[in-house]
């Protein structure tokens, strides 16, 4: 067992900046910075509801999940060519290498683009040039997970995944999201069954806004490997037991929850709570570019309303890469930078 030393606090925040991570929850589509919607519109002539990027951060004032949603998928609008796909997510993996992120895994969307006219090779070969160079040149370890949007009909899902098969090479599995009250996970039970056939991770958003039955429902009908988001968790006792038991991993946003309104402010998360039941959290960015902050902007803030300490520093950290889907040795070289760099603070302090 790897003891860590107390750090002090002063030397806290900058040993979140640099410590190794790996994000496991990120909507490559939410990172898309309204600076850069404005550019790709104009690229591409898409004409925006917006006169400028100040107006467009102006509409950021989201009241619940929808608000937010219809946002997204009006700056949405702009990809429509495969360097779009590119630019977008080089744009993320230059934020995540300033952040020391070792690996990411990046949600998309499919159904977003191709309900536009997008062909779906447009979407992945974009998107999984912008991985493979992100290794080449950053050195972050990167792959992408399908989504499909949970408010359609399962049927959309099943010609999604089967549209998506010729690229089954640049993904790695598939995930759930979008509006979640009233779209139980167990709406997709046949299309996550035919995921899983075919050797794909399997995840699902759930317990964000919806109840902890939905985190039952994903674990049981969809048997995913990870639920996102999962804050939900902490009011079903039985629930967070199965969670500790089986160190099923949340890959949890908690600037994402409280832009939402998922909590009322930050201090009020319950993240700490999780992490000190064992319960295997994670902390992640959602869609930075809507929710106020990349990874690192989650943890800074997020330790400094919940007061934790490098002890829950080095658990998150260390969760986030056994998390993920990377192979075991990329996992066992992350854990020895992390043991590393930590180790190098205290013979600092």
């Amino acid at each position: 067992m790897f003891k860590v030393h107390a750090v002090a606090s002063h030397r806290l925040p900058e040993l979140l900046r640099v410590m190794p991570k790996a994000e496991l929850h990120i909507h490559i589509e939410g990172s898309l910075e309204p600076e850069l919607i404005f550019a790709l519109a104009k690229r591409n002539g898409v004409q925006l509801p917006y006169a400028d990027v100040a107006a467009l951060r102006s509409a950021y004032a989201f009241t619940n999940l929808q608000s937010f949603l219809d946002l997204y998928y009006a700056g949405a609008s702009v990809l429509l060519h495969e360097q779009d796909f590119y630019d977008m997510a080089w744009a993320y993996f230059e934020k995540a290498a300033a952040d020391h992120v070792v690996r990411a895994e990046l949600f998309f969307d499919p159904q977003t683009h191709t309900a536009r006219g997008v062909p779906i090779a447009a979407v992945i070969e974009g998107l999984s040039r912008a991985c493979h160079d992100a290794q080449t040149r950053l050195n972050i370890s990167a792959d992408l997970i399908l989504c499909f949007l949970r408010h359609l009909p399962e049927a959309d899902a099943l010609a999604t995944l089967e549209a998506a098969l010729p690229w089954r090479a640049h993904f790695i599995g598939v995930g759930l999201d979008s509006s979640e009250v009233g779209n139980p996970p167990e709406k997709f039970s046949r299309v996550f069954a035919k995921a899983r056939a075919l050797g794909l991770h399997v995840v699902a958003h759930a317990g964000e806004e919806g109840p902890p039955a939905y985190i039952w429902s994903a674990l049981q009908d969809l048997q995913v490997e990870r639920i996102d988001h999962g804050v939900q968790a902490i009011h079903d006792a039985a629930l967070m037991a199965h969670l500790v038991q089986h160190q099923t991993p949340l890959t949890v946003c908690p600037l994402s929850n409280l832009k939402l309104c998922v909590v009322d402010q930050l201090s009020d998360h319950n993240l700490g709570q999780m992490l000190e039941a064992g319960v295997c959290v994670t902390i992640n960015s959602d869609d930075p570019a809507y929710f106020g902050g990349y990874l690192n902007d989650n943890y800074l803030q997020t330790f400094a309303a919940l007061h934790l300490d490098a002890q829950s520093a080095y658990k998150l950290a260390a969760n986030s890469i056994e998390a993920s889907f990377a192979t075991e040795d990329q996992k066992h070289h992350w854990m020895h930078e992390l043991k590393a760099c930590f180790q190098g603070f205290s013979e600092w302090d």
